[in-house]
């Protein structure tokens, strides 16, 4: 079993400053940019657990639970990820996002 302990912290990190930004920082980015993120990661997570199946795309549940949809997407990822390389591509992509998400 692999360590995610430091991809669940930079998602719950972001998670955090996304609960704590304002509308008007949701609005212009942060958002977006965390929805895409979660789509990213939960593509990547079902492509792991059924490997040639279509994914499904995460639904955009509005600005207000891009936070949850993060955590969602990264936990469920974090359960079928197989080693180190893959934990740490996964943090640079949570890192990338909140970036330019600006929180």
């Amino acid at each position: 079993m692999v360590d995610t302990t430091r991809l669940t912290r930079a998602v719950d990190h972001f998670a955090d400053r996304l609960r704590a930004a304002p509308q008007s920082r949701l609005q212009r980015s942060a958002a977006a940019e965390a929805l895409a993120l979660a789509r990213e990661l939960a593509r990547w997570a079902q492509a792991l657990e059924a490997p040639g199946v279509e994914p499904r795309v995460m639904p955009d549940a509005g600005m207000f639970a891009a936070a949850d949809q993060i955590t969602v997407a990264v936990h469920d990822l974090a359960v079928v990820l197989t080693n180190e390389g893959e934990v740490e591509d996964a943090v640079r992509l949570v890192e990338e996002a909140q970036k330019k998400a600006g929180v």
